[in-house]
Parts: C-alpha cells; sequence; structure tokens
C-alpha cells in the first residue's frame, strides 16, 4: 500500500494501536500451564471487543487468531493443545483488519520468570535489529538497508538471522508488495522505498539454524530442537524523514 491521504494515516494507526495493545494483553496474561488454544482465544476476544478482524483468518483461514510460536518454534505457530512452561521463549504475532486498513505487529518474551542470560541477549538483539533497521528507512534509500542492519546486529550479537523469513508490505492486506524484504543484504536487490510505503520491519534471529522448515501442521515454522529465535515487528510508512510507527500501544 501506498498512502495517499491523511485519512489513510489515520486508519493505520487506529489499526496498528489495536494489534500493539493486544499484543501487549497477551503478554501479560499468559502464565506458565495455559495452552497456546487458550491464550489465543483470549487475543481473538480482545480484537473482536475493539471492532477488528484477525487477518491470519480472513487473508488465509490460519487455524487461529493470531500466532503463537515458542521455543523452536520460529513463526506461524498454530495455537493449540501445547501447554506453556515457566521459563519458555514465546512469540506472539498479532495482525488484524480495521475499517479496511491492517496492522501487524510482533514480540517474544520469556515466560514466568527472568530471561537467561542466551535469551536475554537473543531478544535484545532482536529488538534493536528490528530498531535500528526502521532508522535507517527512508524514501529514495534502498530496500538492503534493512538487512545490512539486521545482519550487522544479529553479527555483533552472535546470532545468525533466519533468510526465509522476512520483513513485507501490508496496509490494505496482510501480505502486499514488496512480498520480500530479507533480514540479510543482496547486493543483487536494488528495489527502492518511495514515500507513502506501508511495511513491516520485523527481523527474526536465532540460536539455531538459518534456514527454518515447515511443520507436519502445514503452518508452523520450526528451528532445530532445543533452539531459540526472536521476532519483533513494527509496521511503518515510509517518509523522506524518520518512519512513521502505526503499531505503538497505549501508554500505560
Amino acid at each position: 500500500m501506498t498512502v495517499d491521504t491523511d485519512t489513510d494515516v489515520v486508519g493505520l494507526q487506529a489499526a496498528g494501536r489495536v494489534v500493539a495493545n493486544c499484543l501487549v494483553y497477551m503478554q501479560r496474561v499468559a502464565e506458565p500451564g495455559m495452552a497456546t488454544a487458550e491464550l489465543d482465544a483470549l487475543g481473538r476476544a480482545f480484537l473482536e471487543r475493539h471492532g477488528a478482524q484477525s487477518a491470519p483468518i480472513k487473508t488465509y483461514d490460519f487455524p487461529g487468531a493470531t500466532c503463537i510460536s515458542v521455543n523452536e518454534e520460529v513463526a506461524h505457530g498454530v495455537p493449540g493443545k501445547r501447554v506453556l512452561c515457566r521459563g519458555d521463549l514465546v512469540n506472539i504475532d498479532v495482525s488484524a483488519e480495521l475499517d479496511g486498513y491492517v496492522g501487524d505487529t510482533g514480540g517474544s518474551f520469556v515466560l514466568g520468570q527472568a530471561p537467561d542470560e542466551l535469551q536475554q541477549r537473543l531478544c535484545e538483539a532482536a529488538m534493536r535489529a528490528r530498531d535500528e533497521a526502521i532508522l535507517q528507512v527512508r524514501a529514495g534509500r534502498e530496500l538492503r538497508v534493512i538487512g545490512r542492519t539486521v545482519e550487522r546486529v544479529a553479527r555483533e550479537s552472535g546470532f545468525s538471522v533466519i533468510r526465509n523469513l522476512g520483513s513485507h508490505g501490508v496496509g490494505r492486506r496482510l501480505h502486499e508488495e514488496p512480498s520480500f524484504i530479507p533480514g540479510f543484504e543482496d547486493p543483487r536487490d536494488h528495489r527502492r522505498f518511495s514515500e507513502g510505503m506501508v511495511i513491516t520491519v520485523e527481523p527474526f534471529l536465532t540460536t539455531g539454524k538459518s534456514m527454518v522448515r515447515e511443520g507436519g501442521d502445514g503452518w508452523t515454522l520450526l528451528n532445530r530442537r532445543g533452539s531459540y529465535s526472536a521476532q519483533y515487528e513494527h509496521t511503518i510508512i515510509v517518509t523522506r524523514g524518520s518512519p512513521i510507527i502505526t503499531t505503538l500501544p497505549d501508554a500505560a
């Protein structure tokens, strides 16, 4: 999507606020002993209370309102019978449509206790990769500045970038052009940001392998057993200056 009017900005910010607040809410109510399906049901109810519709359900008939991925599950985790345990590294990805606009956000956290040293470093690195990459986005610059930044932060922190997951266009639909913005620098990629372009910025950093595989449910993307991955995501509007972040939650 390309933003054409102030109405578009307001609509994207409204959708972004709902998913951001939903993410904060789900992180707050998650607790050891809860099945991921129970947590997802709470997220679904939150979206419905705010007039929003789950984008994965609407777009792909995904078997859950949100994606909940745990430990070796990297992304697109299907909510189900898996029971959350203290010390799990959990990622929640929330995307929803509100009044014709889509917000897409995500975050990782350790459940029920302080993260161990490895989990802490991984989460800090993934969040820093997201935030530093956002600062590089400007109309006219090449899209690969995102991958360059994410790759640098991952390397400095001692982690790998997952190469078959990346950022993407968003706005009116969950996935739009550009369909894939890698989290690594591709010197052959000369696409450029244009003013008003709406994209996600969502690096995936891991202690495991750099390529993930599809699980038996046809949705969940997995890394090797015993590994951890972390993802943090914002939806942004590209400008000639600092991007507009649409997925900011209400102040506590």
